[in-house]
C-alpha cells in the first residue's frame, strides 16, 4: 500500500474529479457506447472502439482517484522549520543563485512552478537536511551542490 502526500487543497480537487468522472463522465461515455451500438456491426465500428477506450480511461481513472484519496496523507506544514520536510518552502543556493521550491508529494509536483516531489532526486536529498546543509544531486550534466538558505 503506498501513501500518497497531498495537500488538504489537492486532496479536495482530486475528490472533485472523482465525483464529476462518477457523475457525469460515465454518463456520457454509456450514453456514446449505446449509440455507437446503434450502428450495427460491433468489429466495424470504429465509434464503438473509441467509446470502449473513452471508457477504459474513464474507469481507470476512476480507480486510481479512490486509490489515491483512500491512501492519502495530508502534508501538514510543521510548527518547526527546523528540517526540510513536506510541505516546506526552501531556499537554496545553486550555483551562485537562489532558487525556491515547495516539497509537495508526486501528485502535486510542477517543478516548472517551484512545487517539486519529495521523491525526485532534490527532493530526496534535501528532505531532512536544515539550515546552512548541503545536498548534492546527480543531474544529466554532473553532479549539483544545493546548499540550504531558509525553511519556511
Amino acid at each position: 500500500m503506498k501513501n500518497y502526500y497531498v495537500s488538504a487543497k489537492r486532496l479536495e480537487e482530486l475528490k472533485e474529479e472523482l465525483h464529476e468522472l462518477k457523475t457525469v463522465r460515465r454518463l456520457e461515455v454509456a450514453e456514446r457506447l449505446k449509440r455507437a451500438k446503434e450502428y450495427g456491426d460491433l468489429s466495424e465500428n470504429a465509434e464503438y472502439s473509441e467509446a470502449r477506450e473513452q471508457q477504459d480511461a474513464v474507469e481507470s481513472r476512476i480507480i486510481e482517484l479512490e486509490d489515491i484519496i483512500k491512501n492519502a496523507s495530508i502534508i501538514k506544514k510543521s510548527s518547526s522549520q527546523e528540517f526540510v520536510d513536506l510541505g516546506c518552502e526552501v531556499e537554496v543556493e545553486v550555483k551562485d543563485k537562489i532558487r525556491s521550491f515547495t516539497i509537495v508529494g508526486s501528485n502535486e509536483a510542477r517543478p516548472e512552478e517551484g512545487f517539486i516531489s519529495n521523491e525526485s532526486p532534490l527532493g530526496r536529498a534535501i528532505i531532512g537536511k536544515k539550515i546552512g546543509d548541503s545536498a548534492k544531486v546527480s543531474t544529466p550534466s554532473g553532479e549539483v551542490t544545493y546548499k540550504i538558505i531558509k525553511i519556511s
